[in-house]
């Protein structure tokens, strides 16, 4: 150590020899930045570390499984005293998980199960943190672990509706186009089994949601269900109103015998219509919420740029008075 800092001493006192040094050092910063991105570039672009990352997630996710498969195991007989007793509570939270993409039966009481592991896990944490904190006082430690409990509780629940927005966010970003191509295939002569297979593989990239539902929609029906009730469990599964909205033009198109690519280019134009009028509702709403910022951030800083001046002016002027 004390001959790293005489090094050092002499180079500070040497500043040819430093300016070397920084130059080595930049340079051998850059150089590794350049492998760096290099072996980046290399390991996207390699088709067997694709694979193997592949096969690396599939694991992960056999792992997660796994992992599930044992909370219930451990959690199941108690998840079953707290399950909702209600069937209309249980359809309610079914359908919930059902619009976040979770459709296992047994995806309830694995919900259930990972509330009850963090609202026993969290509290035990904190106590066993809490021996960090002497100050805490036994009241403070029991109160928050009931807090830690609590929220054990209640994260599962705000995790849940979170994915389930995000999730009916891609769903409604990706119907448009859907909707569009929906009706360029049928006015090309395909069937609507064939058209929604069709939109299926053109939407697997850019909206993977839509297009795995859409795909589900036609597994269903070469299995032999009917198409309407394979159409109406469609809707039931995404929750998106845009979506029911279509199920049911299609659900009486099949009933009535109409034709489907004209009942869809109807559709198509008021969808649009409708998309229209809500771009312009948030537009008429932006007044509105942009009066908060202009107070409270826009209005001081106008405010002392305008007046800040005059009252200076006024403070000197009283100030050389007295």
């Amino acid at each position: 150590m004390d001959r790293l800092i005489t090094v050092l001493d002499a180079l500070i006192a040497d500043p040819e020899a430093l300016r070397v040094v920084v130059i080595f050092v930049v340079a051998g910063t850059f150089v590794v930045f350049g492998l760096g991105l290099g072996y980046i570039f290399l390991a996207a672009t390699d088709p067997i570390r694709r694979r193997l990352g592949s096969t690396r997630q599939t694991t992960k996710a056999a792992e997660k499984g796994r992992t599930l498969v044992f909370i219930n195991t451990m959690m199941g007989p108690v998840s079953r005293y707290i399950l909702p007793q209600k069937e209309i509570d249980r359809s309610k939270i079914s359908a919930r998980m059902v619009h976040a993409g979770f459709r296992s039966p047994t995806a309830i009481q694995t919900y259930y199960s990972i509330k009850i592991v963090a609202a026993i896990v969290l509290p035990v944490l904190f106590l066993f943190s809490a021996r960090w904190f002497p100050q805490l006082s036994s009241g403070r430690e029991l109160v928050g672990a009931l807090v830690m409990s609590a929220a054990g509780l209640g994260i599962p629940s705000m995790v849940l509706d979170r994915l389930l927005e995000k999730r009916l966010k891609k769903l409604r970003q990706g119907f448009p186009d859907a909707l569009d191509m929906l009706v360029v295939c049928v006015e090309a002569g395909l069937g609507l089994s064939q058209a929604i297979q069709r939109v299926a593989d053109e939407l697997t990239v850019s909206h993977p949601e839509l297009a795995m539902e859409l795909a589900l929609v036609n597994a269903e029906i070469r299995a032999g269900v009917d198409r309407v009730v394979s159409l109406k469990n469609l809707a039931n599964r995404t929750g998106l109103d845009d979506i029911k909205g279509l199920v049911s033009l299609l659900v009486q198109t099949l009933r009535f015998g109409t034709s489907v690519a004209e009942s869809l280019r109807v559709y198509s134009e008021e969808f649009r219509d409708m998309r229209t009028q809500r771009a312009e509702e948030e537009a008429a709403k932006m007044a509105t919420k942009l009066i908060f910022p202009l107070i409270f951030f826009m209005f001081p800083g106008f405010f002392v740029i305008a007046i800040g001046p005059a009252v200076i002016g006024l403070i000197q002027v009283f100030g050389s008075l007295e």
